[in-house]
C-alpha cells in the first residue's frame, strides 16, 4: 500500500512489539518487497491475482489468513477497510476482533446523513443540510431556491474531499453535480450525495476521541486542519491557535456527548466547522485513527495505539490511568504531508525510484514514514503521501521553526515532491513562517485551500 497505509501497518506492529503481542502482515502480489512485510513476525499474500488496491478490499483472503494462523485481532488501519461496517461485521462473525467500534457504529458514523441525525438527537449542532440523500438535480435545486448559494455536495458514504464540490452559482449547479456524483460513485461503489448550506472561511477543528467497552469516553483535546488543498488536509496543528477557552469546551463537550450517544468504542475523530462568529457545526465522525493523530500523541504524551489495542483488550479507560482530569496539552505539535506530487501539472502524483533520500531530522522532529528510502519505488496505486514531518515544540513559534528547518534541510531527487525548487523551500516555508506569526501575520481565517498555482495561504493580519 501506499506509504501511509504502510506506516500505519509498521506503527502498529511497532506497539504490538512493544506490548508483547506477535504480528502478522498481508501484502499483495505488487508489494512483495514494501517495509512492512518486514516488520512483521509473519506475513501472508492475499488477493493472488488481483490489482493492488483489490487485493487489500478482497474481505474473504483477509478472514482466510486471520483464521489460518489464529489471529487474534485486526487492526484496519486507516484508509482501505478502516471505515467498512461490512468487514467490521465479517471479523466479528470470524471470532476475530476488530481494533475499532462495533460493526454498528461503523455503520452509522459512516453513513453521514445518519451520523448527522444521530448530532442532532445529541443536541450537537450541525449545518443547514438535506435529511437524506438527494436523488435528482431538482432536489438540489431546491435546497438552493430554500437556503441560498454557496451549497456544497458531499459524498454520503465516504470522506478524504471526494465526491465535494462547492456550487457558488445556480449556473454551476448541474456540471457539480455530477462530478460529485461520478466522484463519489468511482471512489466508494456509491454516488449517492447530500446537500448543506456552504459555511465560507469556516476553520476546521477536529478533536480526538477515546472510549472503552464499559462506556466511559475521553477526549485528547483539538487540532486545526484548517491548512487544506482541494479539501485534502496538508498542515495539521495541535492544539488550535487562538481558540476561545468557551469555544474548546463546547467542542470537546459535544464530541463526548455525541460518543456517548452510540455507544463509541475505541479511537475515532469528531470533526466540526467553526465560523467567523464562532459557532461550530457537527461535519462528520471519522471512526478509526487518523493520519494526524501524531500532532495529539505529541502534544498530550497519550500513545494512541496503545491505548487502542489495549482497550480492544477489555481494558477500561480508568485502568490505562486514561482520565479526563489528568489530559493535558504540552507545547504546540505541527505536521507537514510531504507527497510525491508535481506542481508543474497541477499537483499530479508522481511516480517513480527514488534517488536521492535525505530528510530534515534533529531535536523536536519525528518522522513518520516507510516508503521514504533511497531506492524506493513510488507505485502508481496509492496515494501519493510520502512521509510526516511532526515538529514539537514549547508553543507555536518554537514548532513552526523547527518545521521550517527541518524541511530545509530535505532533499529528494527520482519523483517530484509537493513543492517547487529543491524540497520545503519555497511556498511552504512561507506557509509555515506565517503559521508561526511572522511579519505581523496570525493564524489562518478559515479553511485555507492551497491552490496548484500558489502553494500559499491568505491570513489575518494583526
Amino acid at each position: 500500500p501506499s506509504a501511509n497505509k504502510i506506516y500505519i501497518a509498521i506503527r502498529v506492529f511497532r506497539a504490538c512489539t512493544e506490548l508483547g503481542i506477535r504480528t502478522v502482515a498481508v501484502y499483495s502480489e505488487q508489494d512483495r518487497g514494501q517495509m512492512h512485510r518486514q516488520k512483521a513476525d509473519e506475513a501472508y499474500l492475499i488477493g493472488k491475482g488481483l490489482l493492488p488496491v483489490a487485493a487489500y478490499l478482497h474481505i474473504p483472503d483477509i478472514i482466510r489468513v486471520a483464521k489460518e494462523n489464529n489471529v487474534d485481532a485486526i487492526h484496519p488501519g486507516y484508509g482501505f477497510l478502516s471505515e467498512r461496517s461490512d468487514f467490521a461485521q465479517a471479523c466479528a462473525d470470524a471470532g476475530v476482533r476488530f481494533i475499532g467500534p462495533s460493526p454498528e457504529t461503523v455503520r452509522k458514523m459512516g453513513d453521514k446523513v445518519e451520523a448527522r441525525s444521530l448530532a442532532i438527537s445529541a443536541g450537537v449542532p450541525v449545518v443547514p443540510g438535506t435529511d437524506g440523500p438527494i436523488a435528482s438535480l431538482e432536489e438540489a435545486r431546491l435546497f438552493a431556491e430554500t437556503y441560498g448559494f454557496p451549497i456544497i455536495f458531499k459524498a454520503a458514504y465516504g470522506g478524504g474531499g471526494r465526491g465535494m464540490r462547492v456550487v457558488k452559482e445556480y449556473e454551476e449547479l448541474e456540471e457539480n453535480y455530477q462530478r460529485a456524483y461520478s466522484e463519489a460513485l468511482t471512489a466508494f461503489g456509491n454516488g449517492a450525495l447530500f446537500v448543506e448550506k456552504f459555511i465560507e472561511r469556516p476553520r476546521h477543528i477536529e478533536v480526538q476521541i477515546l472510549g472503552d467497552k464499559y462506556g466511559n469516553v475521553i477526549h485528547l483535546f483539538e487540532r486545526d486542519c484548517s491548512i487544506q488543498r482541494r479539501h485534502q488536509k496538508v498542515v495539521e496543528i495541535a492544539p488550535a491557535a487562538d481558540l476561545d477557552p468557551n469555544l474548546r469546551d463546547r467542542l470537546t463537550s459535544d464530541s463526548v456527548k455525541l460518543a456517548k450517544q452510540v455507544g463509541y468504542e475505541n479511537a475515532g475523530t469528531v470533526e466540526f466547522l467553526v465560523d467567523k462568529h464562532g459557532k461550530h457545526y457537527f461535519i462528520e465522525v471519522n471512526s478509526r485513527l487518523q493520519v494526524e493523530h501524531t500532532v495529539t500523541e505529541e502534544v498530550t504524551d497519550v500513545d494512541l495505539v496503545h491505548a487502542q489495542l489495549r482497550v480492544c483488550e477489555g481494558r477500561s479507560l480508568s485502568e490505562l490511568g486514561l482520565i479526563q482530569e489528568q489530559i493535558r496539552v504540552n507545547g504546540c505539535a505541527i505536521q507537514c504531508r510531504v507527497t510525491t506530487e508535481d506542481p508543474a501539472r497541477g499537483f499530479q502524483p508522481d511516480t517513480g525510484r527514488l534517488e536521492v533520500f535525505r530528510s530534515g531530522e534533529g531535536m523536536g522532529i519525528r518522522l513518520d514514514s516507510a516508503s521514504a528510502f533511497p531506492g524506493a519505488v513510488i507505485s502508481p496505486h496509492y496515494d501519493s503521501l510520502l512521509v510526516k514531518v511532526i515538529a514539537s515544540g514549547k508553543d507555536m513559534a518554537t514548532a513552526a521553526a523547527k518545521m521550517h528547518r527541518a524541511l530545509s534541510e530535505f532533499r529528494v531527487r527520482g519523483v517530484k515532491v509537493g513543492c517547487r525548487r529543491r524540497w520545503g523551500l519555497g511556498e511552504e516555508v512561507k506557509l509555515l513562517r506565517a503559521v508561526q506569526g511572522a511579519e505581523g501575520m496570525t493564524r489562518p481565517a478559515g479553511v485555507v485551500d492551497l491552490s496548484p498555482s500558489i502553494l500559499s495561504c491568505q491570513l489575518i493580519r494583526r
